[in-house]
């Protein structure tokens, strides 16, 4: 095992432990945004959650752990399209209190594009 410090991440099994976490909340989303489109609905358990894992991947991406494996650009600005596609369809039939509808888009729209913009940044 290789060791660079004396930080809870700061070692080769920390590492690969960050490396499956991140895989899992990766592949979480990737399944969400593959199905059924009724699943990502602004309702719906992935309407919430999918945002929530692509913050938690921003949120330690942020660390520069080593191990912390994001999809790349074009693979979030993708789901970004589609999530905010069937977003825009449904969020009306919620009958959402005024502004709410623009300012929860707008906080979708900077989750997407935070991770892609660092996603991005790492495969510079």
């Amino acid at each position: 095992m290789g060791s660079w410090g004396s930080g809870n991440f700061d070692n080769d099994t920390a590492a690969d432990h960050l490396g499956v976490l991140t895989d899992r909340l990766v592949a979480e989303v990737a399944e969400a945004m593959s199905g059924d489109p009724v699943r990502i609905e602004p309702d719906e358990y992935w309407g919430v959650a999918v945002p929530c894992n692509l913050e938690l991947l921003h949120l330690i991406a942020q660390q520069d752990y080593v191990g912390a494996n994001l999809p790349d650009s074009d693979t979030i600005t993708g789901w970004k399209t589609t999530f905010l596609a069937v977003w825009d369809g449904a969020i009306d039939d919620l009958k959402p209190t005024p502004g709410h509808k623009e300012q929860r888009r707008a906080h979708l729209v900077r989750t997407f594009d935070q991770l892609a913009e660092m996603a991005k940044s790492e495969q510079a």
